[in-house]
């Protein structure tokens, strides 16, 4: 397994994993990390311990939430609860969110402070309703982000009710030719959030098979990737 890494400012891990290295088969292969996708639980499991042990965790520590494409960001700990953002300043208390097109964003406390992390899965509709602007408001601080891999603007197609309020709110070039920027208009909402540092991987999900499951390249039978972050 590589996992992707970004190297935080402040004693944090935080890896965006891939596809590969992990033990799940076709149409799940192989490091599928999500357990409501027709995969056999086992090997989610499998998967998970893996993706835990790049960062030096065990699964049993994890928080996540179940996805609904909104705002909300809770606190750590919990598993299940409704809600697209996690957050904790408890160091070794692992966060994960689940990605197969949407962005994982991670968000660091960066001013010296108590450390402090968000995990965010961000699609059009959370990133539209202020998850970016919450998960940076839980935090306060001057604040580092990490954008993720996520769907590309090549390859990103949407209608102009999604287009339209997206231009309204960070402007005409976020989309073109009836795509969605969705990379750049995180990274408009971080800085606007005050997120003074961002870095963003750029990596397309949709056009990039080998190396990420994608839900609208795959017509929904897919596996999930996801980002797994904690305070070291």
């Amino acid at each position: 397994m590589s996992p992707i890494r970004w190297e935080a400012p402040g004693p944090y891990a935080v890896a965006f994993s891939t596809r590969s290295g992990g033990v799940s088969e076709a149409p799940f292969d192989t490091l599928n990390l999500g357990r409501l996708t027709g995969d056999e639980p086992e090997r989610v499991a499998e998967n998970r311990l893996r993706l835990c042990a790049e960062i030096d965790t065990e699964p049993e520590l994890l928080s996540y939430g179940r996805q609904v494409h909104g705002a909300t960001v809770r606190r750590a700990p919990g598993r299940g609860r409704p809600g697209d953002g996690l957050w904790t300043d408890a160091p070794g208390r692992p966060l994960l969110v689940f990605t197969a097109d949407c962005l994982p964003i991670a968000i660091a406390r960066a001013n010296g402070a108590r450390p402090a992390i968000a995990a965010l899965h961000v699609g059009w509709r959370g990133l539209l309703a202020g998850i970016v602007e919450r998960g940076a408001s839980a935090l306060g601080g001057r604040l580092a982000a990490a954008i993720g891999p996520g769907i590309g603007p090549c390859c990103y197609e949407v209608g102009e009710d999604v287009a339209n309020p997206f231009r309204k709110r960070f402007g005409a070039e976020v989309t073109h030719d009836g795509r969605l920027d969705l990379w750049s208009a995180a990274e408009r909402a971080l800085r606007a959030a005050g997120v003074s540092e961002i870095e963003r991987t750029d990596l397309c999900t949709f056009c990039n098979p080998d190396l990420f499951f994608s839900h609208r390249r795959d017509a929904g039978v897919t596996g999930r990737q996801g980002m797994i972050v904690r305070v070291t």
